[in-house]
């Protein structure tokens, strides 16, 4: 018999929608909110003199640990500004020269809406469907490109499924055929090892809420090297090279280069751990009948497991496993009800309304693990006996 003690309620396997703030980096920070508090535009006084200091030492730190120019980083409020900035901003700027993109079916909203506003200006979208499992098929890649193709943008990481795209071979069929590549890394980067000397990466999105750093905080990454320009999306003060107008918020980039060189001591074991507890619940769950496993199973994160429970609806699964803290998709679209377009996207055979995703994390335990399980077990048992569409004897 298992005993659980010492668990802090609710137990959290929400990882992929944020992180909470690591308390080494809430340490760092915390004189940047209450004494440190200067603007880093203020160049007349040393409160905005200490700003600007710590705000380029963190610019640094970052570009040393993802391998580029500390110059080719431009902090912004998070990722879906960062997309926006990367996607509006250059087709925008580069109108002229070609008005076809490309991206995934099953990106995140903060990239397929930017491609659906640049219809609206006159632009032509491909959306690649992708195969079963998730993941491009790139023996069929080429057949989209066309000679007006400026930018391509697609996710490392799936928010929803956890699957890795094959970004080395884009990366470099991209540079060859002359085409501007966009990578979102908010969900990759922390469980994948990214440099940017061995990526063909153009522009490249950051997030730090999804590193343990503060939400409101994020960074573009240019390479110098494709010499590239932005239409202005945010009209301002021209701060960050007039690329990204507004105040840099310096407590948010101290945490997000904190969260940075934290990573870089940790991630190998961290990720250990974190497959490890992935592992045992996918070999406990998998008991369960009649339940699907979401996305390819060989290439994807393993902070990531999503599952769709057949006869069962996700949302009534939620309510009844108490304590648990997990989401049936991106927290960018929970308010929406309806269907994930992701799984859409992947089988019609799919339940799409009971799916799960589970998605874990710096904190989680062994006891969290099988607490959920657990529940989970008792839960899917009771609402099956209840469902109009199965039943048990």
């Amino acid at each position: 018999m298992i005993y659980f003690f010492n668990l802090l309620f609710p137990i959290y396997f929400d990882y992929s929608s944020t992180t909470p703030v690591d308390p080494r980096i809430f340490e760092k920070i915390l004189p940047f909110i209450y004494y440190k508090f200067g603007n880093y535009s203020s160049k007349s006084h040393i409160f905005g003199w200490s700003s600007n200091y710590f705000i380029e030492t963190s610019r640094k730190n970052i570009s040393n640990i993802i391998n580029c120019d500390s110059r080719e980083i431009i902090f912004t409020s998070g990722s879906t500004e960062s997309n926006n900035i990367c996607i509006k901003g250059f087709s925008l700027f580069y109108k002229n020269k070609g008005k076809h993109l490309i991206t995934l079916n099953i990106e995140h909203k903060s990239i397929i809406n930017c491609f659906d506003y640049l219809i609206s200006e006159g632009f032509n979208i491909t959306y690649l469907e992708v195969k079963k499992n998730g993941l491009i098929n790139l023996n069929q890649f080429n057949n989209y490109i066309k000679k007006n193709s400026i930018l391509i943008s697609i996710s490392y990481v799936n928010n929803e499924l956890g699957v890795i795209q094959n970004i080395n071979f884009i990366s470099n069929y991209c540079k060859f055929k002359k085409i501007i590549l966009h990578i979102d890394s908010s969900q990759a980067f922390g469980k994948i090892f990214i440099d940017l000397k061995i990526l063909k990466i153009d522009i490249m999105s950051l997030s730090s809420h999804k590193l343990y750093g503060p939400k409101g905080c994020g960074a573009v990454y240019i390479r110098r090297k494709s010499n590239l320009y932005f239409k202005n999306i945010i009209h301002g003060g021209g701060q960050e090279k007039n690329i990204r107008s507004g105040t840099i918020p310096t407590f948010g980039v101290i945490g997000f280069s904190e969260s940075f060189s934290i990573l870089k001591k940790i991630m190998f074991f961290e990720n250990l751990k974190i497959k490890n507890l992935k592992n045992i619940l996918f070999f406990e769950i998998i008991k369960i009948e009649s339940l699907y496993i979401n996305g390819d199973f060989k290439y994807r994160i393993p902070h990531n497991l999503n599952i769709s429970f057949n006869f069962i609806e996700g949302e009534s699964l939620i309510i009844s496993i108490k304590n648990i803290a997990v989401s049936t998709g991106s927290a960018c679209s929970s308010s929406i009800l309806e269907s994930s377009y992701v799984l859409k996207s992947l089988n019609k055979f799919i339940p799409l309304n009971g799916s799960i995703r589970f998605t874990f994390g710096r904190f989680n335990k062994i006891t969290d693990l099988y607490f959920l399980l657990k529940l989970l077990f008792n839960s899917v048992y009771r609402l099956r006996l209840i469902s109009p569409f199965l039943n048990v004897i």
